[in-house]
């Protein structure tokens, strides 16, 4: 009944649920707490290193919500696990609102944290599901640009509530959450993912040809630049969000409009990422890998040598938006060149990668910014990112430009779009790099 249901609806309310659920859990739940870093530590006292501990911690739930998402969905389908998502953004912002003291602060912005945890993988599956093949990159393009779409809402709403007006903000963010929810429930199928008719056999198969390499199968050598790029997605990611409004405000004043300015243009820039599939198949994954971190590099030393300039800030937020938002596509796509035969499972080992460096940047750049100022803590990240040039995908990898096709280790052939064709070992099922 609800597949029945759902394959009815015009495909565009798929993408809208999408859009609507990435929106309020990264858009508001997980990054709005970079946004409104400056009012938190007026109100409730807290020092840098304590922030990047909170921001760290919100992190860990994150990537325990990863964890337990992979099994769950599953057993109880896409749906389910949005919902949880969506009630996890509700409440934790929520409690955030009406928070008095710094443990309730935490609480609920760890709670809201883990809510893009329970949300990002299971629309690969809705994806997969209802959506014809020659669409799924188009929806999936659609639901990865909602991040951005929640920055750009994000930004203008603290240029009019922000100093005491903060908690009227964070009501918004709950009430918006609240209502992504709810559309999600009534627009995605219910029920697990026992048989889906684009090709589930061709998964299935895939997965068992590759289960003899056993439990160490995701450590194998060529995936090391891969999780080692992913290290540094995520914490070049996490002290950008978790700070970048704080060394804007410390140069600019509280009072200044610089920084929800910056917010606003980081957003609106970042729905450029929604070309990344494009660009990876027209340049390859070496020189979009290239085009990114040079980006994320350039734009987080630009805060590190001038916060204070608007020219400066200007210039990192247009670079970092659509930088990072590229970011996930490119491991997304990189994770399934690599992990062919198991690619729902290797991109879930490369999220994780992501999460270590969630985890580890808020707190050690935090505790560095306290000793040595956020200046200091930017221009070590940028060199972080800087130095993830040296471990650029292979050359063997992915499509190449002026071909369309390339082979990975496996001799599986691979066209434009990143579907999978015979190659020297057998045929792959034809997939997006998001799928499951």
């Amino acid at each position: 009944m609800a597949m029945t249901r759902i394959i009815g609806r015009p495909q565009w309310h798929v993408g809208l649920a999408g859009l609507s659920a990435i929106g309020v859990t990264f858009g508001f739940a997980r990054y709005g707490y970079g946004l409104y870093l400056p009012e938190f530590r007026r109100e409730f006292g807290l020092s840098v290193a304590t922030v990047g501990l909170i921001g760290s911690a919100s992190y860990i739930g994150f990537v325990v919500a990863l964890l337990l998402v992979g099994t769950l969905v599953a057993r109880f389908g896409p749906r389910s696990m949005v919902i949880m998502g969506g009630g996890c953004a509700t409440a934790g912002m929520g409690l955030v609102t009406v928070a008095r003291d710094p443990a309730a602060l935490t609480t609920g912005l760890v709670l809201a944290g883990m809510s893009s945890g329970w949300v990002w993988a299971p629309y690969s599956d809705v994806v997969d599901r209802v959506i014809p093949r020659n669409r799924r990159e188009r929806v999936m393009a659609v639901i990865a640009t909602g991040t951005a779409f929640g920055v750009v809402v994000a930004g203008p709403l603290a240029l009019f509530l922000r100093n005491s007006h903060w908690r009227h903000a964070w009501s918004v963010f709950a009430v918006a959450a609240l209502a992504a929810t709810v559309y999600n429930a009534l627009v995605l199928p219910g029920g697990s993912h026992h048989a889906a008719p684009h090709g589930a056999r061709g998964r299935s198969e895939a997965d068992r040809a590759g289960s003899g390499a056993g439990r160490g199968w995701f450590l194998r050598r060529r995936a090391v630049p891969l999780y080692l790029t992913a290290v540094s997605y995520g914490l070049v990611g996490a002290v950008y969000w978790a700070y970048a409004i704080e060394a804007i405000t410390d140069e600019t004043g509280s009072g200044s409009a610089t920084a929800p300015l910056f917010w606003t243009l980081m957003g609106l820039a970042g729905t450029a990422g929604a070309l990344t599939g494009h660009a990876i198949t027209r340049h390859g994954l070496r020189r979009t890998h290239i085009g990114l971190f040079t980006g994320l590099a350039v734009a987080v030393a630009l805060l590190g040598t001038a916060p204070g300039s608007l020219p400066a800030v200007a210039a990192s937020a247009v670079l970092y938006g659509p930088c990072f938002m590229a970011g996930s596509a490119l491991l997304a796509v990189w994770s399934y060149y690599t992990f062919p035969e198991k690619p729902s499972t290797g991109f879930t080992a490369t999220i994780l990668f992501v999460g270590l460096g969630t985890i580890t940047g808020p707190a050690t750049l935090g505790a560095l910014a306290d000793s040595h100022g956020l200046r200091a803590a930017f221009l070590v990240t940028a060199l972080v990112a800087a130095t993830t040039l040296l471990v650029r995908p292979g050359s063997w990898l992915g499509p190449r430009s002026g071909t369309g096709k390339a082979r990975n280790e496996y001799g599986h052939e691979y066209g434009r779009h990143g579907q999978v064709h015979q190659g020297r070992r057998g045929a792959g099922p034809a997939r997006h790099p998001h799928g499951n």
